[in-house]
Order: structure tokens, then C-alpha cells, then sequence
């Protein structure tokens, strides 16, 4: 199945939740997200989700120095980003009540 589309519509709050667990830089949190079952979620659009998010101020950033390469911008999830994440969480489960229902009904 392609979850091009659903992606699309759930990646803020995927990078939230991912976050809101532990900061981390652009290529740790794809690869988190990868990890936890989103295996099709492209670099760009992370990295294009982690600009928009910390635009928005539901992200902070900051770099730490790294003696084995370049330096990493890590993100880590502000007040209004936790705000977000709880509304976002509450949608989803909404959302996701609302489909599974109506999935779950049997044709008349």
C-alpha cells in the first residue's frame, strides 16, 4: 500500500512525538521514525517538517560540536510544540475511531 498521502497528513505529529521523547538531529529522527514503523518517510520531507515546525516555535534548535565530522542541529520540542502534540494526539485518536468504525461496519 502506498502511504504517500497518509504520511503527508500525519508527519508533524510523528516528529513531535518523536522529539518529545528525546531531542535529536535531522538524520536521528528519520532514522527513529524508520525505526518505528514509518519506513517509507523520505529525508527531505523530515527535514522540510523540522524548518516548517521550528518556524511555527513548536521547535527549538541548537548545536553541539562534534569532533568526528561535522556539527549537529539538534531540535527539541518548546511549550507551544507540546501544545500542538496534545492536539494533534487528541485528532488522531478521534480520526482514527471515526475510520475504524465506519471500516468495521457491515455492508446492508
Amino acid at each position: 500500500m502506498d502511504t504517500t498521502q497518509l504520511l503527508k497528513g500525519v508527519l508533524d505529529l510523528a516528529v513531535l512525538a518523536v522529539v518529545d521523547g528525546e531531542d535529536g538531529y535531522g538524520y536521528d529522527i528519520v532514522r527513529r521514525l524508520r525505526d518505528g514503523g514509518l519506513s517509507e518517510v523520505g529525508d527531505a520531507s523530515v527535514y522540510g517538517t523540522l524548518r516548517r515546525l521550528y518556524s511555527a516555535g513548536a521547535l527549538t534548535s541548537y548545536v553541539v560540536p562534534s569532533e568526528a565530522g561535522p556539527h549537529r542541529k539538534y531540535y527539541g520540542i518548546t511549550p507551544t510544540g507540546h501544545a500542538q502534540l496534545k492536539q494533534q494526539r487528541d485528532d488522531w485518536t478521534s480520526f482514527a475511531t471515526t475510520v475504524s468504525a465506519l471500516l468495521q461496519e457491515v455492508p446492508a
